[in-house]
């Protein structure tokens, strides 16, 4: 069974003060042209995307240079609500080495990893963080956590869509969008069970 769990882009949540995805029809069928052709403007960070660590490294890689495996393979799904700590993640990766699926982990509901928390991840040795969130740290303030589990090489996977997806092992397809030199892109993530 496959579980898509993308935002549709041009409906999708927005950080704030990043720009909204728009699109324009510049052939149309309609209007008598042979085929139908669409032109889109958006921020990287719009709807389903990954951060690269040059999101807030400047050194860091772009998204064209991180490893696409990365991006694909096992996962587990947890849930919880709320700001994530270390005790947090002991329980989630104790419950992802029991389902043989702790490199990638997504947090569905209203979670929020704290300082602390993105600390444990990078010590627990995950290579991926997924959320529903548009920033896997807290809103007001997302810098430290990305510049923890970005300088540790963990790629960031946000704003999927986990509503109506139970815990437990899944594999992931989450690759970028081959964006060169960017420090993020969006993608069409879903699940396999």
């Amino acid at each position: 069974m496959i579980i898509d769990i993308s935002q549709e882009v041009f409906s999708c949540k927005l950080f704030p003060g990043d720009s909204g995805p728009q699109y324009t029809r510049v052939m149309s069928m309609d209007e008598g042209s042979e085929y139908n052709l669409t032109d889109i403007k958006m921020c990287v960070h719009n709807g389903t995307h990954v951060d690269a660590p040059f999101h807030f490294i400047n050194e860091g890689k772009t998204i064209d240079k991180t490893d696409l495996s990365l991006y694909v393979g096992d996962c587990y799904v947890a849930r919880h609500d709320g700001e994530l700590y270390s005790g947090d993640v002991v329980n989630i990766m104790e419950a992802a080495r029991a389902a043989k699926a702790s490199k990638r982990i997504l947090i569905a509901g209203n979670a929020v990893v704290t300082a602390e928390a993105a600390r444990a991840f990078v010590q627990a040795g995950i290579c991926l963080i997924g959320n529903e969130s548009q920033t896997v740290g807290p809103e007001d303030a997302p810098k430290e956590v990305h510049l923890i589990l970005l300088g540790a090489g963990i790629v960031l996977l946000e704003g999927v869509v986990l509503a109506d997806v139970p815990e437990g092992r899944y594999f992931l397809s989450a690759a970028p969008i081959n964006f060169g030199g960017c420090d993020g892109a969006p993608c069409r993530a879903y699940l396999i069970r």
